[in-house]
């Protein structure tokens, strides 16, 4: 940590916890407006993170006391999760800038949810319900937006507009991707693959069913593969880490870049979620929006129309109006200066009211053996 002028990195379980710099004193005026994180003491718990866009700042728990409190919160989720009305669990920043176990809850007032586990305090967020984000109550069709993500877009068609399997409302084409032999489009399985109900070689659509794509007309592509969603099954509820699925296409079909109101391409290196990192997506219903990594290690139950699911380590992200229904799908990238603007962080899948649910997207990758194509 007395590298002064380059990055450290702090990793767990080969996940990014924080990224911190140790500017020269002659550096670190130049460097305050462009944003930067800055090592406290070696013996301290955390580092003060300088965001860009000023020196507004978050606190980040250092590797060991984040640890702790991820530790403290895989031995209760099972309990907390067990109590009416808890919908999931998390880790995140107190006021203070110690880490916290974050539940979740469905309502005001929910009643059995301690306010300390072991040493590590809890706070309880009121989230509402959380849903797959095309199954639920959340999906609203204003939009003032210049560009009509719904429409049918000239071939090569761009990333985060509306697609789908014809069987489904309307989704987002979060990107493509790619392996040695061929090119695919990605998104959730709920939106390509129908919660498990489509079939292999289905066409997806650009637009989605919703917004008038018809098959063949309207086809992209064809369903290659999806993680199949394990839904809950009486008092027994499967663990999940992706909602996600990827579609053959070509670039004739599919671009790698977002409409010009948009980020634009995301990068083809990924980066691991960490707390109070910047992020952006862009989508079918909300189009460009920022928000907050707030929660890491996030177990949640997601209610989707066929039933719940329970996923695992994933990403929390704020403000409320990050997503909303039709934008599942979308791939979230990092909103940084330089060279680590836009690299991918998640792929948007659920939300509530205040919070939506990214999967890491490394595990997406790698599910499927392909990369991003971008630059």
């Amino acid at each position: 940590m007395k590298r002064w002028g380059h990055w450290s990195k702090l990793t767990l379980m080969g996940a990014l916890l924080a990224e911190l710099l140790l500017p020269s004193p002659a550096a670190i005026g130049a460097r305050w407006r462009e944003g930067f994180k800055i090592d406290l003491q070696p013996m301290q718990i955390g580092t003060i993170a300088w965001l860009p866009g000023g020196p507004a700042t978050t606190f980040v728990p250092n590797a060991a006391a984040l640890a702790a409190a991820i530790t403290t919160q895989d031995a209760y989720t099972t309990d907390l999760l067990d109590i009416d009305g808890v919908v999931g669990t998390a880790v995140g920043i107190g006021a203070d800038g110690s880490p916290v176990v974050l539940v979740y809850t469905a309502r005001i007032g929910v009643l059995g949810v301690p306010a300390m586990l072991d040493s590590t305090p809890v706070r309880t967020e009121v989230t509402g319900e959380f849903w797959a984000l095309g199954d639920g109550p959340r999906a609203k069709e204003a939009d003032s937006s210049p560009v009509n993500r719904k429409s049918r877009f000239p071939r090569p068609v761009p990333i985060g507009v509306s697609g789908g399997q014809p069987d489904v409302t309307a989704g987002t084409i979060g990107a493509r991707v790619s392996d040695d032999e061929q090119t695919f489009a990605l998104s959730n399985n709920h939106v390509f693959a129908n919660r498990n109900d489509a079939n292999r070689g289905d066409a997806i659509l650009q637009p989605g069913r919703l917004d008038g794509g018809t098959d063949p007309a309207n086809s992209i592509g064809k369903l290659h593969d999806y993680e199949e969603i394990r839904f809950c099954r009486l008092l027994m509820c499967p663990d999940n880490r992706i909602d996600a699925a990827v579609a053959t296409t070509s670039s004739e079909n599919l671009g790698t870049s977002t409409p010009a109101d948009g980020y634009g391409e995301p990068r083809q290196g990924t980066v691991a979620a960490s707390l109070g990192l910047q992020v952006q997506k862009y989508g079918r219903t909300t189009g460009q929006t920022t928000g907050v990594v707030s929660g890491l290690n996030a177990t949640i139950n997601v209610n989707y129309n066929t039933g719940t699911a329970r996923f695992v380590d994933q990403i929390l992200i704020t403000d409320g109006q990050f997503s909303q229904g039709g934008d599942s799908g979308s791939l979230v990238v990092t909103r940084l200066s330089g060279g680590d603007d836009r690299r991918p962080v998640g792929l948007l899948f659920a939300g509530s009211n205040t919070h939506t649910i990214a999967n890491q997207i490394d595990l997406v990758l790698d599910r499927f053996d392909v990369k991003i194509d971008g630059d």
